[in-house]
């Protein structure tokens, strides 16, 4: 299979951890010909980030981001402050979780664990569309 490249436009979530596992898996309909390969999620906004972590315990993306809130308050005293209390923070939240993905494919499914999911963490109070460029590539 050559390579092959989408834009994955994800539509606007409040401040939070939000599990995107199967609109990514739904936008990429040649992943179920790829017997053995990569997806590679890059996310081009940097007060948002990608991150995979638990999927079924929904105390898990909420102390996610509590935990992660503790680190970066808004309350800091930050220089850069033009766009909002919460957007310096997203920056720091961004940075620390990174902006990108690589995940193994076989046979036609991503290799997540049993209770691995993608998230798309939305770092301020309300994020606006997310775009993320899926790039695939395998046999």
């Amino acid at each position: 299979m050559p390579w092959s490249q989408h834009y994955l436009e994800i539509a606007p979530r409040r401040r939070g951890f939000h599990l995107i596992t199967e609109e990514v898996v739904a936008s990429l309909p040649e992943l179920r010909e790829v017997r053995i390969g990569l997806l590679h999620l890059f996310i081009q906004h940097t007060s948002a980030s990608l991150s995979i972590n638990e999927n079924a315990d929904p105390d898990v993306p909420a102390d996610l981001e509590r935990s992660l809130s503790a680190i970066a308050p808004e309350d800091f005293p930050y220089r850069h402050t033009l766009e909002g209390p919460d957007d310096m923070p997203a920056h720091v939240k961004a940075s620390l979780l990174g902006c990108s993905l690589t995940i193994p494919i076989r046979d036609g499914r991503l290799c997540l664990g049993t209770w691995q999911g993608i998230y798309l963490c939305e770092h301020r109070q309300q994020g606006g569309r997310r775009r993320i460029v899926a790039t695939l590539w395998g046999e």
